[in-house]
């Protein structure tokens, strides 16, 4: 495992409007590592933490969720015959929310292992493969549909000509937002208002005000790096994955770098009973990096 990045000369970083300043020393602990939890998987992604912190994650060529338990720092098998589920979030009602692209639906799975398949098409055609996925207060969400075609599908055929970023309302109803080259990693906050949307193959990251149920503004460009998936914490920074996870400030300037030592770093969540733990999907692993700050809520 390579050491963390040492961050003495990066000085202070200003968070956000009405959040206090912060610096990376007060983000991380200069000696902790990221731990690695286990290696049994084939390609872990989709992590998302529960209201109790415990966080849920896809092994999609083996068609299983797992979570970690934080209490215990162990991995459980929580479902297989998922549909493929590869992004996933949770809403309101602590619903796993799944990107499951095998017939490129979404499903809405309870605690109890219960199974709604919320979208199946849109406008009567299939999507290419939803991939990641943000829920918001409203009882909607904001999904990515790029088209990675898969070795496990059957019988597929394109039916939905672009990538593109959709909205789903609570009522059922879907409406294109914006088209991209190959949208991927998605992550929101109501608290500042912003949506983030990776355009992974263009190489960058843009960002959105959230100006209503379902309404966006146009989108601005954040950073000139695209990201398999993100997260967000409670000072605005944004955390993006490929090799390793890098840190960016609310303006969208790199302020810290997390080596992991797999071949990819696919997506990363806060968890934990503090959510604090930043839990990491990386190829066949899973790790978790405890920290001084806290997930965005």
């Amino acid at each position: 495992m390579k050491n963390i990045l040492r961050f003495a000369s990066v000085g202070l970083v200003l968070a956000v409007v009405n959040c206090k300043s912060v610096n990376t020393n007060t983000m991380f602990y200069e000696d902790v590592k990221p731990e690695k939890i286990s290696d049994q998987f084939t390609f872990t992604e989709g992590p998302s933490s529960d209201k109790e912190g415990n966080v849920y994650f896809t092994d999609q060529p083996n068609d299983k969720i797992y979570y970690w338990d934080w209490k215990t720092n162990k991995i459980v098998e929580f479902l297989s015959n998922t549909g493929r589920a590869n992004g996933t979030h949770f809403d309101k009602d602590d619903n796993l929310i799944t990107c499951s692209d095998n017939k490129g639906e979404i499903w809405k799975i309870s605690k109890d292992k219960k199974i709604e398949v919320l979208l199946k098409n849109v406008d009567g055609k299939r999507l290419n493969g939803p991939n990641d996925i943000w829920n918001d207060k409203f009882g909607g969400m904001y999904f990515t549909d790029p088209l990675y075609e898969r070795d496990y599908w059957v019988d597929f055929k394109k039916e939905t000509p672009h990538k593109s970023l959709y909205y789903r309302s609570k009522d059922g109803a879907v409406k294109k937002i914006e088209t991209f080259t190959q949208p991927n990693g998605i992550i929101g906050s109501e608290k500042f208002k912003k949506l983030y949307v990776s355009d992974i193959d263009a190489g960058k990251t843009y960002v959105y005000d959230m100006l209503g149920e379902g309404k966006l503004s146009e989108k601005k460009l954040f950073c000139e790096m695209g990201s398999d998936g993100m997260t967000l914490d409670k000072h605005g920074n944004v955390y993006l994955t490929g090799n390793g996870v890098h840190v960016f400030n609310h303006e969208g300037k790199k302020i810290y770098h997390i080596p992991i030592d797999e071949d990819w770093t696919g997506n990363i969540t806060f968890g934990g009973k503090d959510n604090n733990v930043l839990f990491i999907t990386a190829s066949k692993s899973v790790y978790i990096l405890p920290t001084k700050v806290k997930g965005v809520e």
